[in-house]
């Protein structure tokens, strides 16, 4: 097995190329977030499915991130890299030009599987390559511009559907996916410091069924009717847990070694990086529809408003690998958690109706501060914790951050929207005036549904548009109270959890060196 030296040759390049790849699968998890509302109108989409377009990517990579990295660690990062980025390309024409909300949902999820193979690998490659200080620059960087594109996304995306139709935010990843796997194939280095033995697919099987149930079932808790098709998913997630653990107690080479999985710095982190991306992935999902359904505003604009959380990502990352260095990851974790709570504070008591656009700024920009300060950490902790030969496990987690965070939380926030909007719409519509009754038995479910569908429905209806506006829009006001309450909610939970379980910087140097003694 060579040896792992504190950068490549090359360093420069190479750390752009693998970027560059991550950035595909950054800007795919949020370019459909600002075309939600066309794509609603496009296809008359419920709340639910447009919900679904929305986590597609994230919960098909989320499921199958765990097994790609250790395949990935097994036969070859760079195969698996090339591979998933070579994908990335029909898949997004199958998106762009869907026939059906149906066949974008299916899509999305095979654009999250593909990007499954190459994102985790991207980390998997800079714990591999780099190591000491290099690597928390390098990893700060990585999360940091990570973190920044998938917040552009939106602003991007919003400048094509000025002139496209819905279909063109999902082609904006193509230039960048040939450049990417250009760049990947001729600079990246093949076999570094990869483990032996055989691949775990059982666990694996085992995990994709686990995270997907899981996604499902919260996606599915809120949805009037589905509430047993909820239940039965919940009920698989936790059988698939229960068989995914027992397995990997047993297994001679597990897919996800828990005895790594148990030490105080990577558990920790990896539950902190669930709600941190998270809370940025449900935060620009529910924003996006708060920007253009209650706020009017273009796509563009609404797509432009994300600005202040990328440049701040930014900005703050290569600070944040300085702040681990000089006082360890607990406190900036913990920074980065306030700036975030202070975002979701900002959205809960700032947004109304008719507000100025410096109120957007100002929630969007802290919550980009806190990512900025808790995304390296958390990265750290991680790919620290693990040896590089199981740099998979580590990747892997680390996207699950990202992805399982974002699917679950998006879920979460997609549910409680959906049942705040449809309550306040009822709650209006029963205190119609009588003579508009008839129209109201006859579009109600319709009202109810989405914002999407009482637009569709006020269309039709113009002698009632303005009501059923006005009404649509207070009712999306309701429910997104319920959202950000829940984001406020995670994230203090979160906080309370790094504060209390997460070392301070003397004891997390003392365990990480205890961990690498006791991996060789």
């Amino acid at each position: 097995m060579a040896a792992v030296t504190s950068a490549p040759a090359r360093s420069g390049l190479v750390l752009t190329a693998l970027i560059l790849v991550a950035a595909v699968a950054n800007l795919n998890l949020s370019v459909a977030n600002v075309a939600l509302p066309d794509i609603g109108r496009a296809f008359d989409s419920s709340q639910t499915r447009l919900d679904l377009v929305a986590i597609g990517y994230s919960l098909g990579l989320a499921a199958s991130v765990l097994y790609l990295g250790a395949l990935g660690d097994r036969h070859g990062r760079k195969m698996m890299l090339t591979i998933g980025v070579a994908l990335a390309i029909p898949i997004s024409i199958l998106a762009a030009w869907s026939p059906s909300d149906i066949v974008l949902i299916a899509a999305r999820i095979l654009g999250g599987v593909s990007a499954g193979m190459a994102y985790p690998t991207t980390l998997a490659l800079i714990t591999a390559l780099w190591s000491g200080p290099g690597r928390t620059k390098a990893i700060a960087l990585w999360s940091g511009v990570g973190g920044a594109i998938a917040a552009l996304g939106p602003t991007i995306a919003g400048a094509v559907l000025e002139a496209f139709w819905w279909g063109s935010v999902f082609l904006v990843t193509l230039p960048l996916a040939v450049v990417a796997l250009v760049l990947a194939v001729l600079l990246v280095p093949a076999h570094v410091n990869e483990g032996g033995g055989r691949v775990d697919n059982l666990g694996g099987l085992l995990s994709i069924l686990l995270v997907g149930a899981l996604v499902l079932a919260i996606n599915d808790a809120a949805v009037p009717g589905a509430g047993r098709r909820a239940i039965v998913l919940g009920v698989i997630a936790v059988v698939a847990a229960a068989l995914f653990v027992l397995r990997q107690r047993r297994a001679a080479s597990p897919l996800y070694d828990l005895r790594i999985a148990g030490r105080r710095t990577f558990w920790v982190a990896a539950c902190a990086g669930i709600i941190v991306f998270g809370s940025l992935m449900g935060a620009m999902f529910v924003g996006q529809q708060f920007l253009q359904n209650v706020l009017g505003y273009s796509t563009l604009k609404a797509g432009l408003s994300i600005l202040p959380a990328a440049a701040l990502m930014v900005l703050v990352a290569p600070r944040s690998a300085a702040l681990v260095r000089r006082r360890g990851s607990r406190l900036t974790l913990l920074l980065g958690y306030v700036f975030c709570l202070l975002g979701f504070l900002a959205m809960l008591l700032l947004w109304k109706e008719d507000i100025a656009f410096w109120r957007v700024a100002l929630a969007y920009g802290l919550i980009g501060i806190g990512v900025g300060l808790a995304g390296t950490p958390a990265s750290h902790s991680l790919t620290s914790s693990v040896p590089v030969r199981r740099a998979g496990m580590a990747s892997g987690t680390a996207d699950l951050q990202r992805d399982l965070g974002g699917a679950v939380l998006q879920s979460v926030f997609g549910a409680l929207l959906t049942a705040g909007y449809s309550t306040a719409f009822a709650k209006e519509l029963a205190g119609a005036p009588a003579a508009d009754q008839k129209a109201i038995d006859a579009t109600q479910t319709e009202l109810e549904n989405s914002f999407a569908s009482a637009v569709d429905t006020a269309q039709r209806y113009p002698q009632y548009a303005e009501q059923i506006i006005a009404g649509a829009r207070q009712a999306f006001l309701d429910g997104d109270r319920w959202t950000y309450l829940a984001g406020i909610l995670a994230i203090a939970f979160g906080l309370l959890l790094v504060f209390f379980a997460f070392p301070k910087k003397q004891r997390e140097i003392e365990l990480l060196r205890s961990y690498e003694s006791a991996d060789r």
